[in-house]
């Protein structure tokens, strides 16, 4: 009988990696426990999880960068999928024109703001000062779904939050993106902003007819068993996420959008569907977090520590809370919603997500960057 295991791996080997993914998936489930009952963000433990057993730890060393831009992007597209599905369509929609403009102008504001300090205070050439302002510049879906979802906050402002984070990554994808290829050289800001806008408009066009195909397809099929259903859903938002990037679109807004019109339709199984997109979303915060933890050297940390409180505070004391500030003006917004949503713009996986695309395309000060990002 011929064995099932690849050839380039030994029963032991494969029965050791099966071991760790194992423990370490009961340590992120574990880790929800804890950081409920303390108060703590359970993404960062996993960051920790990560950092524990890399190589300043158990001695678990992973060092590619390319890989881990990839799987933390498609948990990426697994998170903000559930967050759409999970989202009430009447709900956002009274905010989401605010959250547009904070997903947009909002973010210029901050990359622009972090840039200048970044490049004034820490003696960085332009090009790495707009890479430090732009990955840190988006608020983090996944940070923001797992931790506002616990408050007792009004629908208004859980609503303005959780929209502007599924819609403030392809703008900053797409900033990084440009700034870290060869284009940057020759930078065009009328043909940039050309690119944004059909990205943008792209991902929206494929978000939203992967959308309607699925609804049309789900609503019609007789599956065989129940569970397939939640699958099918699943899988034709991440179809959205797909189609627009074959297309030369923004796969997050495409996978965002299919996301909330599949959730918002008349769906068969409804609660299993929502049940399994949340198993899938933890499941992608434990591995996308772990991941980056396990990429972080702890050792290159200190030196990373002065200009990281640097970029930190330009951004938590300053340009988040000018960015929210100057696009609320014409929405009204109290003062107190003004104050907790700056506060409540959270950074997590996107940024050192990003930090990774200079490593890959080869950047000067590249290292530099993701560390401090971290």
């Amino acid at each position: 009988m011929p064995s099932a295991v690849p050839p380039h791996m030994s029963p032991d080997r494969l029965e050791v990696v099966v071991l760790v993914v194992s423990a370490v998936l009961l340590l992120g489930v574990a880790a929800v426990r804890v950081s409920t009952g303390a108060g703590l963000p359970s993404l960062l433990l996993y960051l920790g999880i990560g950092l524990a057993i890399g190589e300043a730890g158990l001695g678990l060393r992973f060092d590619d960068a390319a890989v881990a831009q990839t799987v933390c992007t498609v948990a990426l597209a697994v998170i903000l999928a559930e967050g759409g599905l999970t989202t009430r369509l009447h709900v956002i929609r009274p905010v989401a024109l605010h959250a547009g403009v904070l997903a947009t102008l909002g973010v210029a504001i901050s990359v622009a703001v972090t840039s200048t300090a970044a490049w004034l205070l820490l003696d960085v050439d332009v090009r790495t000062a707009l890479l430090l302002g732009a990955v840190v510049s988006s608020t983090d879906a996944a940070a923001v779904f797992a931790v506002m979802r616990r408050l007792p906050l009004n629908r208004r402002t859980r609503a303005l939050l959780e929209a502007e984070s599924g819609l403030n990554d392809p703008p900053v994808i797409i900033l990084v993106t440009l700034v870290v290829s060869s284009a940057w050289e020759d930078l065009d800001g009328w043909a940039a902003l050309f690119g944004f806008v059909q990205q943008m408009g792209l991902g929206v066009v494929a978000g939203v007819l992967v959308a309607f195909a699925g609804r049309f397809v789900l609503s019609r099929v007789a599956l065989p068993a129940a569970g397939l259903y939640p699958l099918a859903t699943m899988t034709f938002a991440m179809l959205g996420f797909g189609v627009a990037g074959v297309v030369g679109g923004s796969p997050f807004v495409a996978v965002y959008l299919a996301g909330l019109l599949l959730g918002n339709a008349d769906l068969p199984h409804r609660a299993a569907t929502l049940g399994f997109a949340e198993g899938l979303a933890w499941l992608s915060q434990i591995g996308l977090f772990v991941v980056l933890g396990l990429l972080a050297s702890p050792s290159r940390l200190a030196d990373a520590l002065v200009p990281a409180l640097v970029v930190g505070v330009a951004l938590a004391l300053v340009a988040r809370p000018l960015s929210v500030a100057l696009c609320s003006i014409p929405f009204r917004m109290p003062w107190r919603e003004q104050a907790f949503t700056s506060w409540a713009g959270l950074r997590g996986a996107v940024p050192i997500v990003l930090a990774t695309f200079p490593i890959t395309a080869g950047v000067p000060n590249a290292q530099q960057i993701f560390d401090v990002t971290f």
